[in-house]
């Protein structure tokens, strides 16, 4: 990075003169000569190359032969507005500066102004350019002014002509309309900010304020008096503002940004309060042509009600009111009569009906009919007593016998006819005499009581099936209660 040199440092003590300098008294020798050999500012003529932008603008500055490195600052960027590019042919103004520490010659520029066009201008076209490409130029996007604003601010110095032309105009034009005036600066290196704050704060409170549109105008100037209005942020908060804005800058020969982007363009600020404000005169002609035509249709209107009213009175029920009552009353005796016959025919018809109806009553005789059906009713009463009462007796009988045969099969009843059964003392019962051992303990269940034994013996070896017959002159087998004979059905 190019940078101002240091100062050069004061020669140091004699030395021998086949004694070899160090670099950076060599630097300082050819600082020295370059401050003393080199009168400023130079202006150099040449090629712009290798354009870098880095905060500052480093570039190199060419021409067939040869090559010098060039910064410009940013503060002398902003100041002279300079826009380059490569190949673009400058006068660079500056001094000669040795950098001791990179060992580079650079030529510090304090402006750069383009062969041929000026800056300016090119920086216009460049921005135009740019603008048009994002479409702020549009007319389809521009929106239309109001027919009649309520408030319209106006954007310029409160001691420019421009201002007295627009006030002028407004007031001869429609008084009516209200003018909020902004005041602010329309020149010189703040006026683009200043602009650009005041259009924003406008946008900010247009609800609050009442504001319909929006003017921003200045009087005539050299390109550089109207730069302020060729500035990128200005012409975005133009963009937008959420009302219309009419820009009139300058002459009608002079074009700004602020104006291409605004939603009209005026040539002049008397044009731009003549766009915005409605023509009292033409309002005045507009407001008597419609009350001629108003009062026309009043008095219409007013002939043909007239009309319509005495037509209506030669009717008759308008021309004598009483025969309105008179035909209601005859309208409502008709109908009296008519409900009286329709009366006195259903009150006929009513009463033969009655008539047929009672005679067949007196024929089917309800009383006997009643009777007759009373008496079959008890008859049927006593029937259904008996057969209750038999069907009752019947299962009363079915019920005792029942019970008898439920008593002679059951385990009681089989005790009683002298079976028993014999079970462990574990109260398992004993089927078989296999399934007692010597020294078990019985017990057997008789019809009254129970007897306990002891097992004395051991159980006979179990015969084949084929040989356990008893002798015909033996008793029959004893049941256990299931059903099963028992071994000893004596205990």
């Amino acid at each position: 990075m190019a940078a101002k040199p240091r100062e050069p440092e004061a020669p140091g003590p004699a030395r021998a003169a086949d004694a070899p300098m160090r670099v950076r008294e060599l630097a300082a020798l050819v600082d020295g000569a370059i401050r003393r050999g080199v009168a400023s500012p130079l202006r150099v003529v040449g090629e712009v190359s290798g354009l870098r932008e880095r905060t500052h603008l480093y570039f190199d500055l060419k021409d067939g032969e040869a090559v010098i490195a060039c910064v410009l600052f940013a503060n002398v960027v902003r100041k002279h507005r300079v826009v380059l590019r490569d190949g673009l042919e400058v006068v660079v103004t500056g001094s000669l500066e040795f950098y001791a520490k990179a060992g580079k010659l650079s030529l510090i520029g304090t402006n750069a102004q383009p062969v041929g066009a000026g800056a300016l201008d090119l920086a216009f076209k460049q921005l135009c350019e740019e603008l048009r490409g994002l479409g702020w130029f549009d007319e389809v996007r521009k929106r239309p002014l109001p027919t009649f604003p309520r408030r319209v601010a106006v954007i310029t110095s409160r001691s420019s002509a421009a201002l007295q032309d627009v006030l002028d105009t407004m007031r001869r034009r429609c008084p009516a309309v209200e003018i909020a005036l902004v005041d602010a600066r329309v020149q010189g290196e703040s006026a683009a900010a200043e602009l650009r704050a005041k259009l924003i704060v406008l946008s900010r409170n247009h609800r609050a304020m009442g504001i319909d549109a929006v003017i921003i105008t200045r009087g005539g100037g050299s390109a550089e008096d109207l730069w302020a209005f060729n500035d990128r942020a200005l012409a975005e908060a133009i963009l937008k503002c959420p009302v219309p804005v009419v820009a009139a800058i300058g002459h009608e020969t002079d074009t700004t940004i602020a104006e291409l982007v605004a939603d009209v363009r005026a040539a002049t600020p008397t044009q731009a309060a003549m766009r915005l404000t409605p023509d009292g005169d033409k309002l005045l002609e507009q407001v008597d042509i419609a009350h001629a035509r108003l009062r026309g249709a009043l008095l219409r209107r007013t002939a043909d009600a007239r009309r319509a009213i005495e037509a209506l009175s030669r009717r008759r029920p308008l021309a004598n009111p009483l025969s309105i009552t008179a035909d209601a009353r005859a309208r409502a005796d008709r109908a009296a009569d008519r409900l009286a016959d329709r009366t006195r025919a259903k009150l006929h018809y009513a009463t033969l009906r009655l008539e047929r109806l009672s005679a067949r009553l007196d024929a089917h005789k309800p009383a006997a009919e009643l009777a007759r059906r009373a008496q079959r009713l008890d008859h049927m009463a006593d029937r259904l007593e008996r057969a209750v009462a038999q069907r009752l007796e019947s299962e009363q009988r079915k019920l005792d016998s029942s019970e008898r045969q439920l008593r002679a099969v059951g385990p009681q009843g089989v005790l009683a006819r002298g079976y028993s059964y014999t079970t462990l003392a574990d109260g398992r019962l004993v089927r078989s005499a296999s399934a007692v051992s010597p020294g078990d303990e019985l017990v057997t269940t008789l019809a009254e009581g129970r007897v306990r034994s002891t097992v004395a013996g051991a159980p006979p070896k179990k015969q084949p099936a084929a040989l356990k017959r008893a002798p015909k002159d033996d008793p029959a087998p004893q049941m256990d209660l299931f059903g099963e004979p028992t071994p000893d059905s004596k205990g």
